[in-house]
């Protein structure tokens, strides 16, 4: 009768000869442990060197005791928490607004170029953003994405 949990053998017609990997699945596994201890064997003794001398008689010699003694102490207070400081911080603003001309004067000049804003604080602090390509204000380093709208975000 033949074994239920294990696969029948294949007839040599078939797989033929079994290949030479299949012997070496059991006994390089095996093989590995023995190789481990030979070396472990081999590493413990390298520091002594044997000799034919008898060695000496034990002598009694002072033992050293080392004790421990823990001292329990009472618990750190919390500090207090340091008081919390407020910094005030001023900003000055500053527009620059130039006069409209008069009625009738003959000018076409709108006073775009008299209009200056170091970065949109100040822009958004004066009412003007955001501020649309070829308004007064409008500046290049005022629109970071070029995209025609200074101080929109």
């Amino acid at each position: 009768m033949t074994n239920p949990y294990t696969t029948p053998p294949m007839p040599p017609s078939v797989s033929g000869p079994a290949p030479k990997w299949a012997r070496k699945r059991y006994v390089l596994p095996a093989l590995a442990p023995a190789f481990m201890t030979g070396i472990g064997a081999g590493a413990s003794g390298q520091d002594t060197e044997t000799t034919d001398e008898k060695p000496a008689a034990a002598e009694p010699r002072p033992t050293v005791t080392v004790t421990a003694t823990a001292t329990a102490t009472a618990p750190a207070e919390e500090p207090e928490p340091a008081p919390t400081v407020t910094v005030t911080k001023r900003v000055k603003v500053t527009r620059t607004v130039t006069a409209e001309p008069a009625a009738g004067s003959g000018s076409d000049d709108t006073g775009s170029a008299d209009v200056y804003y170091a970065n949109c604080s100040e822009a958004r602090a004066a009412g003007a953003a955001p501020i649309l390509r070829g308004e007064p204000g409008y500046d290049s380093h005022l629109d970071r994405d070029n995209d025609g709208v200074a101080c929109d975000a």
